[in-house]
């Protein structure tokens, strides 16, 4: 979407609900492209290996085959 400076001053909090879903606006002066409004792509958050650790527990039994009624149901 283009819109020329006046309208960006004015309906400056409208255009940013539409940017922050994802559109881009251009601002123009004179019919001239001068900036761009775009969203802010937020960085991934950074996981630390091990960060979790003690925070659950694996079961012993965890890599035991499932019982057969279970498993049977997969093959249904």
């Amino acid at each position: 979407m283009e819109v020329n400076i006046h309208k960006a001053k004015t309906h400056l909090s409208q255009l940013l609900e539409r940017v922050a879903m994802g559109e881009e606006i251009i601002i123009a002066k004179a019919g001239n492209p001068v900036a761009k409004l775009v969203p802010i792509k937020r960085a991934a958050r950074k996981f630390k290996l091990g960060s979790a650790k003690g925070k659950f527990n694996v079961p012993n039994d965890f890599n035991d085959p499932l019982p057969k009624e279970i498993e049977d149901l997969f093959w249904k």
